[in-house]
């Protein structure tokens, strides 16, 4: 443990690069239509979404996330690779498969899951690169 290094403004900046993959991965250009399809959602209920409570909220998930991933990363030999490799394995191995199987027990359909999936593990592996990059 005594090797153990984390670097608190890559993991601030890790926790915030989870907003930019969702602008993107949940914007018209991708994924949006079909998430708010498979939702349910119409625009009269997205705008009952209180903002600063749902970034806010999930501002501090990110960043418990993030510290968590930082701590796995945290040995002297942690590099790009290695931060990348572990936010892939880390997203799809255990969050996306940890969500998927609640979301059949839902009874969601796959294209729900594999939206929802797709951001789970891009944004693990961000800030997996972010954090073993940024040393």
């Amino acid at each position: 443990m005594e090797d153990m290094y984390i670097n608190h403004f890559a993991v601030i900046v890790a926790a915030i690069s989870d907003f930019a993959v969702g602008a993107l991965w949940y914007s018209p250009l991708l994924f949006y239509k079909a998430w708010k399809d498979e939702n349910k959602l119409t625009n009269e209920i997205l705008k009952k979404i209180n903002p600063a409570k749902t970034y806010g909220m999930t501002f501090i998930f990110s960043l418990i996330i993030s510290y968590n991933l930082a701590f796995f990363l945290g040995d002297a030999n942690t590099d790009t690779m290695w931060g990348l490799s572990a936010g892939i394995l880390a997203g799809l191995g255990w969050a996306s498969l940890a969500f998927a199987t609640v979301s059949l027990f839902e009874m969601k359909s796959w294209k729900y899951i594999l939206i929802n999936c797709g951001y789970i593990t891009v944004a693990f592996a961000l800030k997996g690169l972010i954090i073993g990059a940024w040393r």
